[in-house]
């Protein structure tokens, strides 16, 4: 019984995992932070910077052995890369 419910839990958290490859696919570059934050829910991690009116952002995600990066200017996608450790 307790394998049983061990292997459950296992297999829900595999499955909610936010940091898929479908759900990398639908970050695009131009998007809003706050569409990728609808997406992926807030991030891990944050660290920023803004001078003469651009603002940047890296926002990391992470989830078992994935991370997601998104570097963020002026609230809109710039960059994202996704590792497997």
């Amino acid at each position: 019984m307790r394998f049983a419910v061990l292997f459950a839990s296992l297999f829900l958290l595999i499955a909610c995992s936010r940091l898929t490859p479908e759900q990398y696919a639908k970050i695009e570059s131009g998007m809003p932070r706050s569409a990728v934050i609808e997406l992926l829910g807030e991030p891990d991690q944050t660290d920023g910077a803004s001078m003469l009116g651009f603002s940047g952002e890296r926002a990391i995600w992470q989830s078992g052995d994935t991370t997601l990066t998104i570097r963020f200017v002026n609230d809109q996608v710039f960059s994202k890369d996704m590792q497997k450790s």
